[in-house]
């Protein structure tokens, strides 16, 4: 009806406007749709639309920071939050598992046990942070970088070969003898394993069987547990390092037998320790079972990406094989990608240095020229083994907990580094060393149990650069010891500016320059300066010092 009074009033001759709903549906919208449509020829205004869409990102960079800023603020909040909760439970998690009726002998008997393994560290399926931050372009890019920069040093090293040589020297001769006496590698590892399977298992088995029925449980307790240490002693520490000794196994292959070494040793000592505490409660609430695993999970946690016990784990849904393929081909392109950084950047500098005479101006070219090689390699450490083989490992197992380390290149505090560099080993670390001796001296003495814990830490180190490359050196301890120890007291968590992120990276580019050159120096130093006869203190003695004398 209202198309005819229009018609009408046309007719008519007034100039009155028709609101048809055509109309009225025009007049509401923008005034920029609206410029757009009646532009004079029908045409779209391009120029409008163009300078609108520019003002609207404009106003979405200007937005994006402090959108950005309050996500962040949010998220620590709620992580802040979620740590408090998580450590209040933790606290009164004691309390809860005695009701209040308890008399006060009973209590302080309470306060003297220690928690069972299900109030340690909390297995969730969760994926690896390098796999979700691959997925953004700009993340895959500096990997791609690193891939450009192995192909640079292949370019170089063949060229550099063909020109010496006039032919394509394609050998690896290092990689050879780094890995040399593969056999002898393999029959010492499959005797630790075999000997960790059935040694630690059995023992804690007879144990626990006749622990209920035994009248002497401290004098039965006290024999089993010397059984134990011993094994771990002699028959994993000191049977292996003759081994490697006498068999004179080169660097590669003694540091394998002597990771080996320290990572089932420290799986054990995990077994034994989660599992003493639950045969300890069973019996003190005469329970009419007691609590023993499968030798299937014993033998599952061997394999496992873990060094925390535990009976079961999440686990993924299927296995990706070719996730496993990539990983493992990534883990070998790392060995040739070190391969080529030693070729390149660490035998031409370091194979004649033995003939300088030392000097202080030599030393600080020395450390400054090996920081880029150190990193590499300290980068390559980390990809290799701490993310491409632990995660090929627990594709493998259907293992979901992928939490093998955290954001350590964002840390602004070496505390915060070394909690999220290697989680895998910090989480050992901080329950069976660091809360296990608070729980001895009754939560006193933190800064005795944070020392403990790190002379420890560098104490391992040490020895196992010293059996790998067959002298000592400690160049690594005095570094942990002195400096990590200052650092960690310095650079606290009470350090959040990005300044003190540039600090931790200057030190920690310093420090694997000095590891570089010192190392590097001595294992020369030893090839070139050989001392017929040794004594006990020429083993000790840093040979680079009177090398450098000498000539």
């Amino acid at each position: 009806m209202a198309g005819e009074d229009c018609v009408r009033k046309r007719q008519s001759g007034t100039t009155t406007t028709c609101k048809t709903p055509e109309n009225e549906e025009t007049q509401r919208r923008p005034e920029s749709e609206r410029s757009c449509q009646n532009s004079s020829n029908g045409r779209v205004d391009v120029d409008h639309v163009i300078t609108r869409k520019m003002q609207l990102i404009a106003e979405a960079e200007q937005l994006k920071p402090a959108f950005m800023k309050e996500v962040d603020s949010h998220f620590t909040e709620f992580v802040n939050s979620l740590v408090a909760k998580s450590a209040l439970l933790d606290s009164s998690s004691s309390a809860s598992l005695f009701p209040a009726s308890c008399s006060e002998k009973d209590l302080h008997k309470a306060k003297t046990l220690r928690a069972p393994p299900e109030h340690g560290k909390i297995f969730t399926a969760r994926r690896s942070l390098l796999d979700e931050l691959f997925e953004v372009s700009h993340i895959r890019t500096i990997y791609h970088m690193f891939i450009a920069l192995l192909i640079v040093f292949i370019l170089s090293t063949l060229l550099v070969d063909f020109i010496d040589e006039g032919r394509l020297v394609l050998g690896f001769d290092l990689l050879v003898y780094a890995f040399g006496q593969f056999p002898v590698v393999f029959c010492t590892w499959l005797y630790m394993f075999c000997a960790t399977v059935f040694i630690p298992y059995n023992l804690f088995v007879w144990w626990a069987q006749g622990y209920c029925s035994s009248s002497h449980r401290v004098l039965r307790s006290f024999f089993y547990g010397v059984l134990l240490t011993l094994f771990q002693t002699v028959g994993l520490g000191f049977a292996s390092t003759c081994i490697v000794i006498s068999y004179a196994l080169p660097p590669a292959s003694s540091f394998i037998v002597t990771m080996e070494q320290i990572r089932l040793i420290m799986k054990s000592y995990s077994f034994v320790r989660e599992n003493v505490p639950r045969v300890l409660y069973a019996v003190k609430d005469k329970s009419s079972t007691v609590p023993i695993p499968r030798i299937s999970q014993y033998l599952y946690f061997l394999f496992a990406p873990t060094l925390i016990y535990r009976d079961n784990y999440p686990r993924s849904p299927v296995i990706r094989w070719g996730y496993v393929a990539t990983k493992f081909a990534q883990v070998l392109g790392s060995l040739f990608y070190a391969y080529y950084i030693f070729v390149r950047l660490c035998i031409p500098q370091f194979r004649n240095s033995s003939q300088e005479t030392f000097n202080l101006r030599g030393l600080v070219l020395c450390i400054f020229n090996s920081i880029l090689p150190g990193v590499l390699i300290l980068f390559l450490a980390f990809f290799a083994f701490l993310h491409c083989w632990l995660n090929a490992f627990a594709e493998m197992l259907r293992f979901a907990d992928r939490m093998f380390y955290k954001d350590w290149w964002n840390s602004t505090s070496y505390a915060n580094y070394y909690r999220t560099w290697n989680v895998v080993v910090h989480d050992w670390l901080y329950y069976y060393a660091y809360r296990d001796f608070l729980w001895f001296f009754r939560k006193k003495f933190k800064a005795a149990a944070m020392l403990f814990v790190f002379a420890v830490s560098a104490a391992v180190h040490e020895y196992v650069l010293c059996i790998s490359f067959g002298y000592f050196y400690p160049v690594l301890f005095c570094l942990f010891m002195c400096f990590g120890m200052v650092f960690n007291f310095i650079l606290n968590d009470r350090r959040k500016g990005p300044i003190w992120n540039v600090i931790m990276w200057t030190s920690l580019f310093l420090g694997q320059g000095v590891i570089i050159c010192l190392y590097s120096q001595e294992w020369y130093a030893r090839r070139y300066c050989p001392v017929e006869n040794p004594t006990f203190l020429d083993y000790l003695k840093p040979r680079s010092w009177s090398c450098h004398m000498k000539m």
